[in-house]
């Protein structure tokens, strides 16, 4: 596992995957900042709120993905 420390002036979105497959978001931000309300923090809370919220976003988001699964299994055969 890979530690990260954030800066006070940023904030991470953090995706976690269940055994059951649901997506799990969360927003990190230094708990000794103030960047809770601060712009990068309010970037991930929106992208998070996005990737919950919105089935199209997510359907563009997985499609995505199998393309570039599809990519990087061209001329392995």
């Amino acid at each position: 596992m890979t530690t990260f420390t954030l800066k006070p002036n940023q904030a991470a979105l953090i995706l976690a995957t269940s055994p059951e497959g649901d997506i799990n978001v969360e927003v990190a931000y230094p708990e000794e900042s103030l960047e809770e309300d601060g712009f990068a923090a309010a970037i991930c809370e929106v992208i998070a709120q996005r990737l919950v919220d919105d089935e199209a976003f997510q359907e563009e988001i997985l499609a995505m993905i199998d393309e570039e699964a599809g990519e990087e299994g061209e001329g392995l055969d």
